[in-house]
């Protein structure tokens, strides 16, 4: 007699798994995220994979389709290490912003663990790359795997015709300046994936039509007229100064062959769809954790799962959103999953159990019973940066005992700069969202000039933020890189913001 014959009620009750038993979980879960919850999610597609796969996911930015490259075999070979000798762990699930959305499952974990993953990838993580603003402007959810199976075999073809060091030394200089590489404000007019993949299979194909074996080591550099014409447009249409030094560098440079600057518009591509996950980690996560931890309660309710499936989902649940204490030897800054999922939690409590002070911080929610609508337009209308900025409450505030610390380098003593009153909660809440301004981690470097008619010379500028130059070593690399790319003189200027 089988444990479900048993209990009637439960979808399961000990911890192995089955496709039948994930089939019926699914479908408790996915009454809930839609049904009670009200999520707006991309049809979702699931794969059990084993741990050496999810090491593989790992190295290639867990996509399930990348092209090849030395960094992605020493990132496995890196994680493959630590992971055997005990000093990493791996994640329970990787997500893929796709549609279908592509959901990893670990065929090591136990059934609660799947329930868990499936609530958090499937409903919590996909509803929210559906809806975010950022993901709906940057990203095509539907020509991504498409784009991705052009690219993997674009790079092998290239690999075949000109050889794997001519295709590596692209990919190292494009890799190096993907940072870089993105439009964070203005950008051209959007092409859809499918766009991009016509004029891309146009362009493959008319440099396998003009590729003559015989001449292999000869450069390749014809380009179709009309291609050729339509990027000196570009380029002639670019606003300088221009912030995405891939997308000049593929238009103008001087020396790239038509192969090399599609290798280059390969790179910027993924570095652009993976542009808004950078932005968005504490929203990201707090949503996927909010969203299980309701599930996860919510099928205990209904009688779905037992008390040692809840104990064994809490007990991971609550390792995941632990915040270490700022002297605690693991400490490494704010657990973006303990941070996200305090604030939607206390989104739901404010809107559901205001205090007076709620009603003063927060009064467009405040009282207004409807904690889901509040949830769905935090998540779909903001970043890290400005949901904190919005968001971010004393009462969060005040349980995670956050404080702000002013501690400059030529100073003996440091200052307690933001504590817990009303000017120092305004204070601490503006000091945390800026951290998260990608502005404080990336630095601004835009092209200015390119001399394209005289000496080729391509002058970039640094903008300092808070006076901090560029690492020398890392600076003269990178423009080492760029010139690899550019093939005439390189110039960086510095200058203060």
């Amino acid at each position: 007699m089988s444990v479900e014959t048993r209990n009637p009620g439960l979808l399961f009750a000990d911890s192995d798994w089955d496709f039948d038993r994930l089939k019926r979980t699914y479908d408790a879960i996915e009454d809930i995220a839609l049904g009670d919850l009200g999520l707006d999610v991309y049809p979702n597609q699931i794969e059990i994979i084993s741990s050496e796969q999810m090491l593989d996911a790992y190295s290639s930015h867990g996509m399930p389709l990348m092209y090849k490259h030395w960094s992605f075999g020493k990132r496995f070979a890196r994680d493959q290490i630590r992971y055997q000798k005990g000093y990493q762990g791996l994640a329970y699930e990787i997500v893929i912003n796709s549609s279908p959305c592509i959901s990893y499952l670990m065929e090591e974990n136990t059934m609660t663990m799947q329930t868990l993953v499936m609530a958090h990838a499937c409903f919590g993580h996909n509803h929210f790359f559906k809806n975010n603003y950022l993901f709906r402007q940057w990203t095509d959810a539907e020509g991504i795997l498409s784009y991705l199976d052009f690219a993997k075999k674009y790079v092998a073809k290239c690999e075949d015709e000109y050889g794997p060091a001519e295709v590596e030394t692209i990919l190292d200089s494009a890799h190096a300046l993907m940072d870089q590489g993105v439009f964070r404000y203005a950008r051209p007019p959007r092409l859809s994936e499918a766009d991009k993949l016509a004029k891309a299979a146009a362009r493959a194909d008319y440099e396998q039509k003009t590729f003559n074996d015989i001449w292999r080591t000869l450069p390749n550099t014809d380009e179709p007229e009309d291609d050729k014409e339509e990027r000196q447009q570009e380029v002639r249409n670019i606003k300088l100064p221009e912030e995405n030094l891939l997308y000049f560098i593929e238009k103008a440079s001087p020396v790239l062959k038509p192969w090399q600057r599609e290798l280059v518009r390969i790179v910027r591509n993924i570095a652009q769809y993976f542009y808004p996950q950078k932005q968005t980690k504490v929203m990201n996560e707090g949503c996927a954790s909010f969203v299980h931890h309701y599930i996860m309660n919510a099928l205990y309710d209904r009688g779905l799962i037992g008390e040692g499936a809840m104990m064994e989902f809490l007990h991971s649940h609550s390792a995941v959103v632990f915040q270490p204490e700022f002297d605690d030897p693991r400490y490494s800054g704010i657990n973006p999953y303990a941070l996200g999922f305090s604030m939607m939690q206390d989104i739901r409590r404010i809107c559901e159990e205001p205090t007076e002070e709620d009603l003063e911080w927060f009064p467009e929610i405040a009282g207004s019973k409807d904690w889901r609508s509040a949830l769905k337009t935090a998540w779909a209308e903001f970043r890290d940066e400005s949901f904190i900025l919005q968001y971010l409450s004393p009462n969060v505030m005040r349980k995670m005992r956050l404080f702000a610390v002013e501690d400059d380098a030529e100073d003996t003593h440091v200052e307690v700069s933001a504590i817990h009153d009303e000017s120092g909660f305004r204070a601490l809440r503006a000091r945390l969202a800026a951290q998260y301004d990608l502005g404080m981690h990336e630095p601004n470097i835009q092209v200015v000039s390119a001399d394209l008619d005289g000496d080729r010379m391509l002058t970039l500028k640094h903008t300092m933020h808070a006076g901090r130059k560029l690492d020398p070593k890392t600076r003269d690399d990178v423009l080492w890189h760029v010139h690899n790319l550019w093939g005439f003189p390189v110039k960086l200027e510095e200058e203060e913001a």
